[in-house]
């Protein structure tokens, strides 16, 4: 792998895929404060994202046309709707892709027809089981909000006016083996490693890329063992586990549910609130008190 890293790759985004962009937009936009930052219609897909109150972003992915490309419409049939994948920038597609293949990895889905978004794309199963898109973007996006994105937000407890907007701190991403997960987003990708510590039944790395987002990834330490973890893992090679999110007054956001002391990837004294994946179109959140640190 020496060599092979990819020079000036940042975390940019994290993907969600949803049936219908309203189904989500109450939760991230309501009871979250996200506001809208770009999006439209495209061939298969319509991109919709959304920015925290640090310029983290959730990119919303729904069907659109797809008699002209249905492969987001399978993923969803296939998967139910949840996360999709990581996007990261990088200064000079050409020479990240050649950089993927010689660390041994073969990217899919190369397409620079347009100037302003080339892409290619590493497959779940030699991503840890996630989709990673590396994308050379020259000049940023935005657009105007549809007409029925949410403008209402949610009110403090106390009647005192909205509360902040959310921090979208991580991604938590659990994989079985965490020497894979290095080999790809440290060795490849240029993660800097920011923490490491274990939990009674997994262990945790973060690693940044100088951004808003992070990534936390999360291994069971003996996946033998029947925990919860090494369950919702099965035989894969990882899956997104939940987002980070800091948040006023976690308590009142609708659906959320008090973490426990086994909340996977937190310290074992961090507070926090979980919404269930199956209320938020397959996302788990992860919800901490604003201004509680990061673990």
């Amino acid at each position: 792998m020496h060599g092979a890293t990819i020079e000036g790759a940042v975390l940019d985004h994290v993907a969600h895929a949803v049936p219908r962009w309203q189904d989500v937009w109450t939760r991230y936009a309501v009871d979250l404060g996200a506001e809208w930052c770009s999006g439209g219609p495209g061939p298969g897909f319509s991109p919709g994202q959304v920015r925290f109150a640090n310029h983290a972003r959730v990119e919303l992915l729904m069907p659109n046309n797809v008699e002209v490309n249905d492969f987001l419409q399978r993923f969803i049939t296939s998967n139910g709707p949840g996360p999709h994948h990581l996007t990261f920038k990088v200064p000079d597609l050409a020479s990240a892709i050649d950089r993927a293949r010689r660390a041994g990895y073969e990217p899919i889905g190369i397409d620079v027809s347009d100037p302003e978004w080339l892409e290619a794309f590493i497959h779940p199963k030699q991503a840890t089981g996630v989709v990673v898109q590396l994308a050379e973007a020259p000049h940023p996006w935005s657009s105007p909000p549809p007409d029925d994105y949410p403008s209402a937000r949610r009110q403090r407890h106390d009647g005192a006016g909205p509360v902040a907007a959310a921090t979208l701190r991580r991604v938590t991403h659990a994989v079985a083996d965490l020497g894979e997960a290095a080999a790809l987003f440290v060795e490849l990708l240029g993660g800097r490693v920011a923490g490491r510590g274990d939990r009674r039944d997994h262990q945790w790395v973060d690693l940044d890329w100088g951004g808003p987002l992070a990534v936390r990834l999360v291994s069971p330490i003996d996946r033998s063992a029947p925990t919860a973890l090494s369950a919702w893992l099965g035989h894969r090679s990882g899956r997104v586990h939940h987002l980070e999110l800091e948040v006023e007054e976690p308590e009142e956001v609708p659906g959320a549910q008090p973490g426990t002391m086994e909340t996977v990837g937190l310290d074992s004294e961090s507070l926090s609130w979980v919404i269930p994946p199956e209320i938020n179109a397959g996302m788990r959140l992860v919800l901490r008190p604003m201004n509680a640190g990061s673990a």
